[in-house]
């Protein structure tokens, strides 16, 4: 019985069924690697010295040291008649203080919507959207605009960017189900992160990357498709990067590119060699309130058939050109 618990508890946090109306129970004190959490997001708030962890599931835990966690809270708050649906999954949460307000990342499907079927698969509608709050601690609720990004495509694993010309951006992923060859991709947003303006922008296509492998039907080694989790970042020389996950065969695993420009227009310029070890991706960078420089991410494993994900945190080194990842942060 308590495996089976624990398997569905792992599917409603995946699915996000949890921020449609039922409350899990909060708990105290629980370890980091006791979390089962997907494309973990850690934002540390200076404002009331906490740390607010999110990610896949609608869900959000606190902590004042890394090491001890309270939670899971549900944090958002969605309308049942936008395009949304009724319960929509919710993936790769992200927070972001921005000009006094807090702003939830997230991608949001609903299932009962299918927009597009391509090789045998249906496609639902997913999107990258915004939520935002007074609170780090929420709730997040809509904003001004209903879609923030074209409803004919499935885009996933929005972050946010200001780039060198001031203007916020949002940046995230077309997903390859459409063209078996993802995109990462930029739109400018909104002064108030309300919306979004302009035209999407191609940055860089999944088989730009020289270290994402796969097999295809005819068994032939070729450029993986999946474009996953970018997040960006400036080393302490200046240099723009961004960090992306996708697969080296039956490896999740994260890379790096390099912008030549120094802006999002780039050109990206993609790294021979992933950065984390096999089965560790989808990750972000932030400072703790010491000033060390982590990089949260997921573990990666199947269990009878579903995948475990286990939050864990790295050290990196940015104080060169490009970013060197480390040893393993043990919060104590």
């Amino acid at each position: 019985m308590k495996k089976t618990l624990i398997t569905l508890l792992q599917f409603l946090v995946f699915t996000g069924i949890f921020a449609q109306g039922w409350k899990p129970e909060v708990k105290e004190n629980i370890p980091l690697d006791a979390i089962r959490l997907s494309d973990p997001a850690i934002l540390a708030d200076e404002s009331t010295s906490t740390y607010y962890m999110t990610g896949t599931g609608g869900l959000l835990w606190k902590s004042k040291d890394l090491a001890k966690w309270t939670g899971p809270f549900v944090v958002t708050k969605t309308n049942p008649d936008s395009w949304m649906g009724q319960r929509p999954m919710i993936w790769a949460a992200e927070l972001h203080q921005y000009n006094g307000k807090y702003y939830y990342f997230a991608t949001f499907t609903n299932r009962d919507v299918v927009i597009h079927t391509v090789k045998g698969n249906e496609i639902n509608r997913r999107a990258s959207h915004v939520l935002v709050s007074d609170k780090p601690a929420g709730p997040y609720v809509p904003m001004e605009d209903k879609t923030y990004l074209p409803a004919n495509t499935p885009t996933l694993d929005g972050t946010f960017w200001v780039d060198k010309d001031r203007k916020p951006y949002m940046v995230y992923c077309g997903e390859w189900l459409i063209n078996w060859n993802g995109t990462m991709e930029k739109i400018e947003m909104k002064p108030d992160l309300s919306g979004t303006t302009g035209k999407r922008e191609i940055l860089f296509f999944a088989h730009d990357s020289p270290w994402s492998k796969e097999e295809d039907q005819y068994g032939r080694i070729v450029p993986n498709k999946v474009t996953d989790g970018p997040y960006l970042f400036k080393t302490q020389t200046g240099k723009l990067g961004m960090i992306w996950t996708s697969w080296v065969m039956s490896d999740y695993v994260q890379g790096v590119a390099y912008s030549e420009s120094g802006t999002l227009d780039g050109p990206w310029i993609q790294e021979k060699d992933p950065i984390t070890p096999p089965n560790f991706g989808h990750g972000m960078l932030f400072h703790t309130f010491e000033g060390k420089l982590l990089m949260s991410v997921h573990s990666h494993r199947a269990v009878n058939g579903r995948y475990v994900r286990i939050p864990h945190l790295f050290e990196v080194d940015d104080s060169g050109d490009k970013i060197v990842v480390k040893d393993q942060y043990q919060p104590k």
